[in-house]
């Protein structure tokens, strides 16, 4: 299974990057920081706008191949950003997702936008690494990660003043994420083992989010009318990767998702 394969594979960056960097090294790159962007403030609609978009920056995907030959990070972000979008996602993963954390600091040099290191997080040090890098806002994957590791790396994000945009694809996950304290809650629409992609997991999970809890519809959205649907089954946001990227007008499809126009 795909979502296997980037797990084993992380593992393996993980020790690679702690031979690069300690954990004490990231700790002391922290001290000083200015304070996070607030992510999950960026995600509140503000009326009479029904949603907010996060704009992913994004290269590539296993399903997918590469989305955009060329792409320039820097570049894309600050279009986005100009367009309306009211956060922003880097993918970080290199072997899957031509990703690279340089790419977070990069951006979040460029752009005044809230950031969402988008990852495969498994450890406390990546949380280190992601705040030392830029980032304002992690994501953490209840199916890769059991409940007691899961409330663990939510807690110290928060310690870190990394927002925590906590995923689920199942009704047994959104019951965990909930369980860990969740406060932002992101349905992904596509299957993490086969990487196909619907909009049901958002139609059918999002209406059994308690009130109180931000929630995002991920991955999956392409049109206006897809927007729309998951905005009436009870997104408060929504991240755009894919139709982004590959769009000829990102401009005018950043207006078209964030439903400006």
């Amino acid at each position: 299974m795909i979502l296997d394969q980037i797990v084993e594979a992380k593992r393996e960056e993980i020790l690679a990057r702690k031979r690069t960097a300690s954990l004490h090294e990231l700790q002391r790159r922290c001290q000083g920081l200015e304070a996070c962007r607030d992510f999950e403030a960026a995600l509140y609609p503000i009326p009479p706008l029904p949603v907010r978009l996060i704009a992913e920056v994004k290269k590539a995907s296993p399903s997918r191949g590469v989305l955009a030959e060329g792409m320039d990070p820097v570049d894309l972000a600050s279009r986005y950003a100009e367009a309306g979008a009211a956060a922003l996602s880097v993918l970080t993963d290199a072997p899957f997702f031509q990703g690279a954390i340089e790419d977070l600091e990069a951006v979040g040099q460029a752009v005044t936008l809230p950031l969402l290191r988008k990852d495969f997080i498994l450890e406390e040090y990546q949380l280190w690494e992601s705040r030392a890098w830029g980032a304002d806002a992690i994501l953490l994957i209840v199916a890769i990660l059991d409940p007691a590791r899961l409330r663990d790396l939510r807690q110290a994000a928060k310690g870190l003043g990394l927002a925590a945009l906590v995923e689920v694809h199942t009704r047994e996950e959104l019951e965990r994420a909930l369980d860990a304290g969740a406060t932002l809650v992101g349905v992904n629409n596509r299957d993490l083992q086969s990487f196909e992609t619907g909009l049901r997991p958002s139609l059918e999970l999002l209406p059994l989010i308690p009130p109180g809890i931000l929630r995002v519809s991920e991955s999956g959205l392409f049109t206006r009318d897809d927007v729309l649907a998951v905005v009436q089954a009870g997104a408060h946001a929504v991240l755009v990767g894919e139709a982004l990227v590959r769009s000829e007008d990102i401009r005018t499809k950043v207006r078209e998702l964030a439903l400006l126009s």
